[in-house]
């Protein structure tokens, strides 16, 4: 298949291998990779492994396929304001394990993953990254959708719950 070969060509183009065995330089979860492959693209697949690699220097565990499909959120979503130095800084500080445990104590899967790693993102910054765009399916630059197509995409009932939703979650940033 084509995609498996461009997925392998990048994953080892990292000195990283695909592989069933647990060991370092090795990447098992490869339906996350073709995952973040499909709903985010080639550019934000080798993204996720530059960052992953950078921050925590290749640990097995880094690779699991929450993380890297968190850490594709977090691109997807925040684009260029997620700045690789910062992230390396903040995020690198902090082991798998540690983000790991946050993640599970905040939501299951991935989405948890995103959430516990904005969280390490955020501490101590003036202005940090705002937890509404985490939720939003769609980069700002992507949401050009006039007011009729939105009223039809979405129930009022349930704009509304989103809205409370959001402005809970922005009212729970706390540091760790």
């Amino acid at each position: 298949n084509n995609k498996e070969l461009i997925i392998k060509g990048l994953v080892e183009s990292f000195n990283l291998s695909v592989s069933s065995k647990i060991a370092p330089g090795n990447i098992c979860a490869v339906s996350a990779l073709e995952f973040i492959y499909d709903k985010y693209g080639f550019d934000i697949l080798t993204s996720v492994l530059e960052l992953i690699i950078m921050t925590w220097e290749g640990e097995v565990k880094s690779f699991s396929a929450n993380m890297m499909k968190g850490v594709a959120r977090l691109i997807f979503c925040f684009g260029d304001q997620i700045k690789p130095e910062i992230f390396k800084e903040k995020l690198g500080s902090v082991s798998v394990k540690e983000i790991s445990k946050v993640a599970k104590e905040r939501r299951a899967g991935s989405l948890g993953y995103a959430e516990a790693m904005l969280l390490f993102y955020n501490k101590r910054q003036k202005r940090g990254l705002h937890w509404s765009m985490l939720y939003n399916n769609k980069p700002d630059t992507d949401k050009v959708v006039g007011a009729t197509e939105m009223s039809e995409q979405v129930p009022q009932d349930n704009t509304k719950e989103s809205e409370n939703l959001v402005s809970s979650i922005d009212m729970l940033e706390i540091d760790v």
